[in-house]
């Protein structure tokens, strides 16, 4: 049986692209998790790996789409060929896990997955920085205008109740407190 493996970051990305490369390789039955390749706590992974037989053939788009550490994906790579299969990527065609140069080539791989999946957090957190200094706001934006915030303020220390002043504004007595 051939099996492929898909797995996207978050809810955001498409699997679409993915899933048609592995049917394109020939996949009869194609697993596929919207998690992060950090951990292999992923729920399709496992039945993947519970679904290998001997003789079975696993296909991934790209070794970092198994994991991004290379002991995680050195440890797929045992489990799966304890079970008597394969493992193949079709970014890096060179892998072949029934090779005896398999450990060298996934372990080198992995790596590689690993210091891409730290370039990747340093642009994105070189993109925040960024985004601030040009004045960017995270986060939801406020509930009142910066005038109704000081006048709720002024109401406040007058000693209005605050969930009077928070009906005003049609706001939650939490908003107001906060200020």
């Amino acid at each position: 049986m051939i099996y492929g493996y898909a797995r996207v970051s978050t809810d955001g990305q498409d699997l679409a692209v993915q899933r048609g490369q592995l049917e394109a390789a020939g996949c009869a039955r194609i697993f596929s998790d919207t998690f992060t390749g950090t951990t292999t706590d992923r729920p399709q992974l496992k039945r993947l790996m519970k679904a290998l037989a001997p003789g079975d053939l696993v296909i991934t788009p790209a070794a970092d789409r198994l994991a991004r550490d290379p002991t995680d994906l050195l440890v797929l790579a045992r489990e799966m060929q304890q079970a008597g299969a394969a493992m193949r990527s079709l970014a890096e065609p060179y892998i072949d896990t029934a090779g005896g140069f398999a450990e060298v080539v996934l372990a080198i791989l992995g790596v590689t997955a690993k210091l891409e999946r730290r370039r990747m957090l340093d642009r994105t957190a070189h993109g925040h920085v960024a985004a601030k200094a040009r004045g960017v706001r995270y986060g939801r934006k406020p509930k009142l205008t910066p005038h109704q915030q000081q006048e709720a303020l002024q109401r406040k220390a007058a000693g209005e109740p605050v969930r009077v002043i928070a009906r005003s504004y049609n706001v939650s007595h939490s908003t107001i407190s906060r200020l």
